[in-house]
């Protein structure tokens, strides 16, 4: 009886190959390796005979199947696959025989295996006992293509980058871990409870009149997929005991929904796909807090236009505009709720979830901005755009984020979602994209005054989720080379082609501004040299003069958004430069970030050594950064992105088939949308009409 577990169902697909992961695995094959090298030209010659035309036929008609499965595959059993009592087997057992209709769990599924029918074509080799066994590995390895000339290539555009030498990615996954149980054990000795944690000081404090369990919920997925069972166990009786949102306390309406509502139904998904739930507890008290919660941040939608207020009393019920920037909320803040709300319908069956924050899409799409890019601010009076300064960084980052992901979370249904996205890209890099000096880096500007405005080649940190989000929109969640033929000529052109490439070249700016530093860590704030230079004069690559870093600025808050974007071009791409960038961010993170009697902290200063620490540990340092390095270096099969989404705190939820009583968001063709009526719900006034793009 197979006695491990498979929760994400990692061993089982189609083109799992068991073999190739022991070879890959085993020391066996370090030797092999080696062994082969010093074979002679003869001996390799007999080697290759072996293979028949019949095979070389088979392998290369099976070529692209290896390319999107073979290099994507980790190379030994995850260390996080949970554990659980015999009661408990038994259950997920049924489970799998009520999905399945056998037994038990597989351990694997084999792909396609290719038998040799040309054997009276072998010659034996007459050598000695180690020269027969030393051709049979090495015939193994090149059957598997582990060695060969070629290789198997991985599925990316462009060149592709693989570690020199062994890397045990199993073991820099583990040291991930290590850190996260470090930072958790720290909070859980000085602060446990509370929502703001000062590691040095070792204090923490509340938000609001109770404790909001800012970092517990934020965490709880985290601690699902590292399988730290003691510390969810710990977590779940807070969240069931002490956790209560009736209290007064002034919220801010996206920071609750994306960490804490987020948070409950990330976990409430995650118990039910790994079988966390305990034979004696409720299966329903994450589902529970996360409705309770939501009912309460309702109230800020109740506005004339129907976009949120910035803030909600928990108490009452009631929203509260903004205390700065003339009561206008954060365009992005007002439109980074639907993921969690939408999902939340879909389990309830409650359409006021849905339809309240798809409303908030509706109003922002009938501004008619120009070339798709919002401005900053929008009121929630009149549901007008206020001021108009253009960025995706602070403000302005998630709304092109969830357009995408919302288009992705309904499985592909609602194509308004997908028309905003490609109008958005499209004009961000018609007005936004831009190149540093003298060494050409891809950035992202920013538009103070507007398009048409001069530009400022500032690009905040939060930018950088901007890869990840182009690559996903590109691909849909699927590997690139598989994305490309999937498409068979309709969904990938050359937008897609386009959109990926700046992708890369993105990711490559946001790596180097972490490399240019001391520290080896970003800064808040990253401003660009956009001087050409003089008439005549070469440019040399120097990535230092490119980067400009103001004592403002230097800042490290321990931001998530570049190690995010590096999980999703490796997962995409297979490319390993992506996960030597993190590993080498993440060995920044614990040389200069690490409290010497616990836990990790923000930073005052990148660019100087040792930097002066800021004595505050983010909530998103457990739910984001270490969860994203945790994925970038697992299995490709864990939380696959063609099946999950993650909200813009990195809270996994599924995809899911829209609910058919459900509103689809289809207000473009609606009748009062047709040409010649050109009034806004909000205000009534003129706007000019936009052009559904073709």
């Amino acid at each position: 009886m197979n006695t491990i577990r498979d929760p994400f169902s990692i061993r089982n697909k189609p083109n799992f190959n068991p073999a190739l992961q022991i070879l890959r695995q085993q020391p066996l094959l370090l030797a092999a390796q080696n062994a082969a090298q010093s074979l002679s030209s003869e001996v390799q010659k007999t080697v290759q005979n072996v293979v028949t035309p019949a095979v070389d036929s088979a392998v290369e008609s099976a070529k692209g199947v290896a390319q999107e499965t073979i290099e994507q595959m980790s190379f030994s059993v995850p260390k996080n696959v949970p554990s659980f009592t015999s009661a408990h087997r038994d259950l997920e057992n049924q489970a799998w025989s009520a999905r399945f209709g056998q037994k038990d769990l597989p351990l694997y599924k084999d792909k396609p295996y290719y038998s040799n029918s040309a054997t009276g074509k072998r010659k034996m080799l007459r050598r000695k006992r180690y020269g027969l066994l030393l051709a049979v590995l090495v015939l193994a390895a090149y059957w598997f293509g582990i060695f060969s000339g070629d290789g198997v290539k991985l599925p990316t555009t462009g060149k592709v980058t693989t570690t020199k030498g062994v890397v045990d990615w199993d073991q820099r996954r583990e040291k991930v871990k290590e850190v996260f149980v470090e930072s958790w054990a720290a909070y859980e000795r000085d602060a446990w409870g509370s929502d703001i944690y000062s590691p040095i000081s070792k204090t923490g404090r509340q938000m609001g009149s109770q404790g909001l369990g800012w970092i517990i919920v934020d965490s709880l997925d985290t601690l699902m997929i590292m399988n730290l069972t003691k510390q969810l166990s710990h977590a779940r009786e807070w969240v069931e005991q002490t956790l209560n949102y009736d209290q007064k306390t002034e919220v801010n309406t996206f920071e609750t929904t994306i960490r804490m509502l987020g948070g409950l139904l990330s976990a409430h998904y995650l118990q039910e796909v790994l079988h966390l739930v305990p034979s004696d507890k409720n299966p329903d008290m994450y589902l529970e807090k996360a409705a309770k919660l939501a009912d309460r941040l309702l109230g800020a939608f109740d506005s004339p236009s129907g976009i949120p207020y910035a803030s909600v009393d928990l108490k009452t019920m009631q929203g509260i505009p903004s205390h700065a920037d003339g009561g206008a909320s954060s365009t992005a803040e007002a439109t980074t709720l639907q993921l969690e709300m939408k999902y939340l319908a879909k389990l309830t069956g409650e359409p006021i979830y849905w339809d309240k924050t798809e409303k908030v899409i509706e109003v922002v799409d009938k501004q008619a901005s120009k070339d798709g890019l919002v401005p900053i601010y929008i009121n929630a009076i009149t549901g007008e755009f206020q001021g108009k300064e253009i960025r995706l960084g602070s403000r302005g980052d998630s709304y092109y984020e969830y357009l995408i992901k919302q288009y992705l979370q309904t499985k592909k249904t609602e194509d308004v979602y997908k028309d905003m996205y490609n109008e958005a890209i499209s004009g961000m890099k018609k007005h936004l994209i831009q190149k540093s000096h003298p060494s050409h880096l891809t950035y992202v500007a920013e538009l103070p005054s507007g398009v048409g405005g001069k530009i400022s080649p500032k690009m905040d940190h939060l930018v950088c989720f901007v890869p990840g989000m182009l690559a996903l929109g590109a691909t849909m969640g699927s590997p690139v080379e598989r994305a490309r033929k999937a498409a068979r000529g309709t969904g990938w052109g050359t937008q897609q082609e386009a959109d990926f490439h700046l992708a890369r070249e993105l990711m490559h700016t946001c790596y180097q501004m972490y490399n240019v530093t001391e520290t080896g860590l970003a800064p808040e704030i990253a401003w660009f040299n956009a001087d050409p230079p003089e008439n005549g004069v070469k440019e040399i690559t120097d990535y230092k003069k490119d980067i400009i870093i103001k004592p403002r600025d230097a800042h490290n808050l321990q931001r998530p958004e570049t190690v995010e974007s590096l999980f999703v071009m490796w997962r995409l791409t297979g490319d390993e430069i992506y996960r030597e960038w993190g590993w080498k961010i993440f060995e920044s993170f614990v040389k200069h970030a690490k409290v010497p009697e616990g836990g990790y902290t923000s930073l005052d200063d990148v660019t100087t050594v040792p930097p002066k620490k800021r004595d505050n540990m983010e909530s998103f340092w457990l739910a984001e950064t270490l969860k994203y390095l945790y994925l970038l270096f697992s299995r490709d099969d864990l939380l696959p992105l063609d099946e999950v989404v993650f909200n813009t705190e990195a809270h996994p939820l599924p995809m899911f088939d829209k609910p058919p009583h459900f509103k689809a968001g289809d207000w473009r063709n609606t009748p009062e949308n047709a040409p010649g009526n050109s009034e806004t719900p909000a205000s009534g006034k003129s706007s000019e009409k936009r052009k559904k793009p073709s």
